[in-house]
Parts: structure tokens; sequence; C-alpha cells
């Protein structure tokens, strides 16, 4: 059942529960070839196509909508429960916490931050070495970056 939320949610989750089973494939593939089956009888005429295409454009763009919608909304509620795992997990940066608020730049600086901890890494374990009990790298601080090529610099060695 669904309940809460504005009209435009609720009418958005029911849509889309209903247009993503099965039977709604089935009905619509049964529209196209009543539709198909139909051209004969009326000569394939230019309104014969139209009814088609009208029909399909205004059912495209009202669905443009409706999965942006939903894709939004599970968007935000996977980002929560994200959230909450950083949140209550120690050890966990807190920062890290609604990243997808940050710039397109900030977003950057902390993946190449975490790209290079995960290629240190996985050096330490193709080496045999723990890669556990490192020292904390913030992602934030400049220094960081310095911090983590001398770890680098040091494993290579």
């Amino acid at each position: 059942m669904i309940s809460g939320g504005n009209l435009f949610t609720r009418v958005t989750r029911s849509v889309g529960k209903v247009t993503g089973r099965p039977l709604s494939f089935c009905l619509a593939l049964a529209v196209i070839i009543v539709w198909a089956t139909t051209g004969p009888l009326f000569g394939f005429s230019d309104t014969w196509q139209l009814v088609i295409n009208t029909g399909t454009t205004i059912i495209t763009f009202l669905m443009v909508f409706l999965i942006q919608a939903t894709q939004n909304r599970d968007q935000m509620a996977l980002q929560l429960k994200l959230d909450e795992l950083i949140r209550c997990v120690e050890g966990a940066h807190n920062a890290m916490l609604d990243l997808e608020e940050l710039t397109e730049q900030e977003i950057e600086t902390v993946h190449a931050h975490y790209t290079k901890l995960a290629h240190l890494a996985r050096k330490q374990a193709r080496a045999g070495e723990c890669d556990t009990d490192k020292p904390d790298l913030n992602p934030f601080d400049p220094d960081t970056h310095d911090e983590i090529t001398k770890i680098a610099a040091q494993t290579a060695a």
C-alpha cells in the first residue's frame, strides 16, 4: 500500500510499480500488435500511423518524468542509507556524509585521494602486506596528497 507524500509522489510510485511489471509490457506489446494488424484495414493511412506516433510520443514524454522522479527518490534513499552506515561505523569519516552535495571539483579531489589509497592497498596486498592499520589520511587535508605519495614511495622501495 502506498501512503504518504504528495499527489505527484503517490502517482509516480503507483505508475512506476504498474509499468514495471511484465503484464504492462505484454499489454503494450498487444497494443502494437493490434495497431499493426489493423494497418491493412485502414490502408496504412497517415491517420493510422499518426495514432501510434502520437500515442507513443505522449507516453514516452510522460515516462521520462516518471523515471526521473523515481530515480531521484531511489538515489536519495540510497544516499541516506549510505550516510547512516558511515555515521554509525566507528572510524569512518563523517566528512564523507552528503558527498553528493559537493562541487564537481571537490568530488574529483576526494575521488583522486581514494584512487591513490586503493592503488596503494592493492600494491601492498600483491606484496603480501596487510593494507590495514595505516595512518588515517583525511581526504580533505591538502597535505594528504603528499603523505600518500610519501607512503607509496616507501612501499615501492
